[in-house]
């Protein structure tokens, strides 16, 4: 048996968290692409990255890897799960005002192909469907690199005031 390795680094995550109370969930989704802020940790966990960023959607981009395998040798389905979290929650992020935040209260993932680590660059779109004051819902899709359809999802997310 041969280890392989795998480094992670990241930034101070308490820079983006104080930064999200000062500013419109879009400025500071598009802040954080632009690399004015630091994304959250699980991006670098993840080779996830935000691709593009609009009202009401979000695009992010991930490389699924061997590091990310289950026991029986492909991507573990918690990986498609968090990247497609991460878009349903963005967008919506994309259309809150400044002091708001959001949580995911459920999800449904719809597994449809398995991943591996020769999958390529994954491209996770998420939309909101029906923006809310309390709550939001939201679907997204994931897509490998030759564009079939690997996972889809639909979220219910708790709309909150943040505390500055």
């Amino acid at each position: 048996m041969t280890d392989r390795t795998r480094t992670v680094a990241w930034q101070d995550p308490t820079i983006g968290a104080a930064a999200m109370t000062t500013m419109p969930g879009l400025d500071y989704l598009r802040a954080m692409a632009a690399g004015e802020l630091p994304p959250p940790p699980i991006t670098a966990l993840m080779n996830m990255t935000i691709a593009s960023v609009e009202e009401g959607e979000v695009v992010f981009t991930a490389t699924p890897d061997e590091s990310h395998y289950n026991p029986i040798g492909m991507v573990h389905g918690g990986f498609a799960c968090t990247v497609l979290d991460s878009a349903l929650g963005c967008a919506v992020q994309s259309t809150l005002p400044q002091g708001f935040g959001y949580t995911s209260l459920e999800i449904k993932v719809s597994y449809l192909k398995a991943l591996s680590s020769a999958s390529g660059e994954l491209t996770c779109t998420g939309r909101v469907v029906k923006p809310g004051k309390r709550a939001a819902f939201a679907e997204a899709e994931l897509r490998d690199a030759s564009g079939a359809l690997i996972a889809t999802a639909s979220s219910t997310l708790l709309v909150f005031p943040l505390q500055g």
